[in-house]
């Protein structure tokens, strides 16, 4: 079996607590480099793609470099997501490893107006340097939220680059694009029961790991809620033989939702 990505939360600690990121109830840590490093041997056979990503700011990890060269060592293709806040102070070890293939840059973390177009020129300064070694995908994912401070960030790339907001993707300069999609709401059991008919990508195309080794389907599920097994634990081929993950699995196959969580997302219905 493939995935077509596999997320690695190295940590769950973030240094922005904005309001469109769901509040995280599990305790704060950090996944040291070792276990990094055996849950990528682990899952390398998996997948060709790792998106360091579920909850957390990647850059703020106290081992990134060294994180990043065992990616390099596996020879992996890394995908960074971040809010861009440490990209300046983070950016010349980023420049060194030739495993990244994208940093996706969440833009929408610019909050307040006051500081909105400081935030915005850092990135854009340090996206001129950095496109020479990897892919650049500035992303709004509150595209609807016609706040100040998405006005402020929509017209300082406006200033540099031709922008058509008629699309939701768009190539702004060689490897650096834009991505626009409108707010969406965390799975959550407060919200609507939306029916147990319906598709997903979580535990058939992508997986998720959780700073603590927690295996769940997606990278939605930020707090651990369908945990298919630890893989400090068991080895991923153990995981994928478990009854829930097979379950889940094979309901997907026929539209059906088994797990309650996947109940109350809203994300799935846009598939």
């Amino acid at each position: 079996m493939k995935f077509k990505r596999i997320y690695i939360e190295i940590t769950n600690i973030c240094n922005m607590n904005c309001s469109f990121c769901s509040k995280i109830k599990r305790p704060p840590h950090e996944m040291s480099s070792a276990e990094f490093s055996y849950v990528l041997k682990d899952i390398k056979n998996y997948t060709e793609y790792i998106y360091l990503h579920v909850k957390g700011e990647p850059l703020s990890h106290s081992e990134i470099d060294k994180i990043l060269t065992i990616c390099d060592s596996e020879n992996i293709n890394v995908n960074i997501t971040t809010n861009g806040t440490l990209l300046n102070t983070k950016k010349d070890i980023l420049k060194k490893h030739g495993s990244i293939r994208q940093l996706n840059i969440s833009l929408h973390g610019a909050e307040n107006p006051l500081s909105a177009a400081e935030y915005v020129d850092s990135i854009l300064s340090a996206s001129d340097e950095l496109k020479k070694y990897f892919m650049i995908s500035l992303r709004i994912w509150t595209f609807d939220n016609k706040n100040e401070a998405n006005n402020i960030i929509l017209n300082k790339l406006s200033e540099k680059y031709t922008l058509d907001l008629s699309k939701r993707r768009m190539t702004l300069d060689d490897n650096i694009f834009l991505s626009l999609a409108d707010t969406f709401d965390w799975p959550s059991y407060s919200l609507p029961d939306y029916g147990e008919d319906g598709f997903c990508l979580g535990a058939r195309r992508q997986l998720a790991i959780l700073s603590n080794g927690d295996v769940v389907p997606c990278c939605l599920d930020a707090d651990g809620e369908i945990v298919f097994g630890n893989i400090f634990k068991s080895a991923l081929s153990q995981i994928l033989e478990t009854k829930r993950y097979k379950t889940m699995y094979n309901s997907l196959s026929e539209r059906k939702l088994t797990e309650k969580l996947c109940r109350h997302c809203s994300y799935r219905l846009r598939f």
